[in-house]
């Protein structure tokens, strides 16, 4: 059974198989698709059982809740970055605040799992929201060493849907085959980078710049690629997770789940496509 990078997309119906992706694609059913000789085959498993005044969940529960958490989040981002803007001081409380709560919240909603709780999905994109806002001041902005302005964010805010739509569609494609094989290097590929980063951090209580993964030098180039690198194909693996969902008959509230686990990965792959381009505008 395929597994995922993101803890969020963990709790899933036990299905065994490995096959092309078809994110959005499959019918609401019991059916695991596997590939074998380039014509899929069906096996049966055990779907969710709704109650009476839950539905299915679908790709469109999926695209809506997805939308409303990065609406939220997109909001918080833009209220903190006003407030940072006018008062620096606010600058490190916003992240390190932010970033703090929704850590929490991360950790509630994955050990806790509540993952598919609105409450707790927006409450994140909102606290992620103020960390970002005031996490790209600060890496734009000359005052706190960055260099860029707003220009830089829009790019990086580009460059972050670019991957994800890009990522969508070499799933649905099927261009890239999701199986366990890739599961496992990608998971083993995110713990060593998650950490190298703490190295890093532990070392530069003692060393100027630590191990050089987060100075601006060409290993913190290459480390950032990357990052950018596994959140890209982490994609890969949460579209897998949402899409077992859907074949499975997941309850319409699983699609607060999906939205928390693909939100969680976007905040990664912005962080890391902003501080690449930060290196490259910095002097």
């Amino acid at each position: 059974m395929r597994t995922t990078s993101n803890p969020v997309f963990r709790n899933l119906p036990k299905q065994e198989g490995s096959g092309y992706a078809s994110f959005g694609s499959a019918t609401a059913g019991a059916a695991q698709v596997t590939q074998q000789f380039g014509q899929p085959q069906y096996t049966q498993a055990e779907p969710y059982r709704t109650g009476p005044d839950s539905r299915p969940m679908t790709i469109d529960d999926v695209v809506t809740k997805t939308g409303v958490t990065l609406g939220v989040l997109t909001v918080g981002a833009l209220i903190s970055y006003f407030f940072v803007s006018n008062n620096n001081a606010l600058a490190a409380p916003f992240v390190i605040g932010g970033g703090l709560i929704g850590l929490v919240l991360v950790l509630v909603a994955t050990f806790g799992r509540k993952m598919d709780n609105p409450a707790i999905v927006l409450a994140y994109a909102a606290a992620e929201g103020v960390f970002l806002g005031a996490l790209s001041f600060m890496f734009t902005n000359i005052e706190f060493g960055g260099a860029g302005g707003s220009a830089l964010i829009g790019q990086a805010v580009l460059g972050t849907f670019g991957v994800f739509f890009g990522m969508l569609v070499v799933y649905k494609t099927g261009a890239i085959r999701v199986t366990p094989r890739l599961t496992r290097m990608i998971i083993g590929a995110l713990i060593g980078v998650v950490v190298l980063a703490l190295g890093n951090l532990v070392a530069s209580f003692f060393m100027d710049g630590g191990f050089g993964l987060r100075d601006g030098g060409p290993i913190a180039i290459i480390f950032s690629l990357v990052c950018i690198g596994i959140a890209a194909f982490s994609f890969l693996l949460d579209f897998d997770a949402a899409d077992k969902l859907i074949r499975a008959q997941a309850p319409e509230k699983a699609a607060w789940g999906v939205a928390f686990g693909l939100t969680v990965t976007l905040v990664w792959l912005y962080i890391e496509i902003l501080r690449l381009l930060s290196y490259f505008n910095s002097d």
